[in-house]
């Protein structure tokens, strides 16, 4: 067990996922609110002000670290928030990189899961070189990974400068899939039983309704259209075609871009495939996750790398010219040659985007509950593993445009969605971005309203499981519109 003992215990839970970086799964308290005969390591952190300086002391395992700067002169509330969170983090940080050399940490102290954002932020108020060296110089951030946001920040450019005040993305979730992967931690449901999915249905026509007259009426747009779940394609083509049928009915248009997460290819079939494309979607999703199918059977996945290549090949054939795989690097008992074979089914398949992820240990996914049975790669096989995704994208004549990152990653990577030039997702940038407003619509979904003005962001999450979703659909409908006011 590991203890913080602070005098700014407002800022525990960003000290935690600093010493989470290093330390994964632990388990973090506040050192008084347990017994200090349990914990193995106390983290130390007092940090006081006087007048508009600050001095700052952090202690761990017999190593100290101290620091001290001023305030800039009539700092706002926000600013003295983020310089005294950023100081305390990284005081613990450099401690957590002297007691622990040899954990990777490509992304210095950044815990977020937006790096390209706050690079673009460190851009607009200093420059390239201002952000560059900030994530260099003060973040320890690697070259690699500094280049990495720097590049995407620039093919994301157009797509952000074209984002107008009155624009929303609309998104639909579908919690439900044929069977749940062992790394999974969605909240999503196993499909069963049927009559829970018709409920469902028709609860989620009723909060599209409502969203749409509220587009409607409040003079918006929509810009991208979204649906992901889940597994969308677990519905059945009649349940699809109904259900993408009422959407454009409510909304009228999809927008610039409509994308929906085919997700599972043994979801997929001809007649779900051809509905899509009639209702105007262009961008799916194919999503092998590996083409190993040892490891498939192992996580849980009831399909093959040989039903990834067919139902692929009948995309295209249907016509689909934008589609997306997904690749997830460290999947237990994977090395670096397994990642290289999947690599190489998917350029002969030619995808035109391709997403690599690197796994993630949630604590309410089945892996985390059976890490004992599966061994999971090394810091320096996932690294390998991310380095074999991107060589793939790049032999595809893809660039790399948006990324994000999760807790208690492999090696503390990242994800990386990559393209063809032009067969960038739109609403995945402006969703990871946070550049514009998103209206959400099903469970475990969140919608948010974008100030761009004012560089402030709301959300409104809605229940994540079906059963509260339903029970708790007229008020969640009443807070979108006051939302939205």
């Amino acid at each position: 067990m590991i203890a913080i003992s602070t005098n700014r215990s407002e800022y525990r839970n960003d000290i935690a996922e600093e010493i989470r970086l290093f330390l994964g799964l632990s388990e973090i308290v506040l050192l008084e609110e347990t017994d200090s005969s349990a914990v193995d390591l106390i983290f130390d952190l007092q940090l006081t002000r006087t007048g508009a300086h600050y001095a700052l002391r952090a202690a761990a395992g017999g190593l100290e670290e101290t620091d001290a700067f001023d305030l800039p002169e009539h700092a706002s509330a926000l600013v003295v928030k983020k310089l005294e969170k950023r100081a305390l983090k990284l005081a613990c940080y450099r401690l957590l990189k002297r007691l622990y050399p040899a954990v990777a940490t490509p992304w210095g102290s950044l815990t977020g899961i937006r790096p390209t954002k706050l690079y673009r932020e460190l851009t607009r108020d200093g420059g390239a070189e201002y952000a560059k060296r900030t994530f260099l110089d003060l973040f320890d951030v690697s070259p690699e990974k500094t280049e990495l946001a720097a590049r995407i920040c620039a093919v994301q450019e157009p797509y952000i400068a074209s984002v107008q005040p009155n624009e929303i993305d609309v998104y639909v979730g579908i919690p439900f899939c044929r069977t749940k992967c062992l790394y999974c931690s969605f909240p999503s449901e196993v499909l069963g039983r049927e009559d829970r999915l018709t409920r469902y249905l028709d609860a989620l026509k009723r909060d599209i309704a409502a969203g749409a007259a509220l587009v409607r009426t409040r003079g918006l747009r929509v810009r991208s259209f979204y649906m992901g779940g889940g597994t969308p394609t677990v519905l059945s083509a009649a349940q699809l075609d109904e259900l993408l049928s009422f959407i454009l009915s409510q909304y009228g248009s999809l927008g610039i871009e409509a994308t929906v997460e085919a997700g599972r290819p043994d979801t997929i079939d001809r007649e779900k495939l051809l509905s899509l494309k009639r209702h105007g979607v262009g961008r799916i999703s194919i999503n092998p996750q590996t083409m190993n199918d040892e490891t498939l059977s192992r996580v849980g996945r009831s399909h093959t790398a040989k039903g990834v290549r067919l139902v692929y090949e009948l995309a295209r054939g249907i016509g689909f010219d934008s589609i997306n795989m997904d690749l997830i690097a460290g999947l237990p008992g994977e090395t670096p040659d397994d990642m290289q074979r999947s690599c190489d089914a998917v350029l002969q398949l030619r995808p035109d985007n391709l997403t690599v992820h690197s796994l993630a240990i949630k604590r309410s996914s089945l892996l985390k509950k059976q890490l004992d049975e599966h061994p999971l790669a090394a810091a320096a096989d996932a690294e390998r593993m991310i380095a074999i995704g991107a060589d793939c994208a790049a032999s595809l004549g893809m660039s790399a445009y948006y990324l994000y990152r999760q807790k208690y990653m492999s090696g503390n990577l990242e994800n990386v969605g990559y393209a063809l030039p032009g067969k960038e997702c739109v609403y995945n940038i402006d969703m990871m971005e946070e550049t514009a407003s998103i209206l959400s619509h099903g469970a475990g979904t969140m919608t948010k309203r974008v100030f761009g003005a004012e560089n402030r962001i709301e959300r409104l999450p809605s229940p994540k499981d079906v059963p509260t979703y339903l029970d708790k659909l007229d008020r969640l409908i009443d807070d979108k519109a006051s939302f939205f006011s």
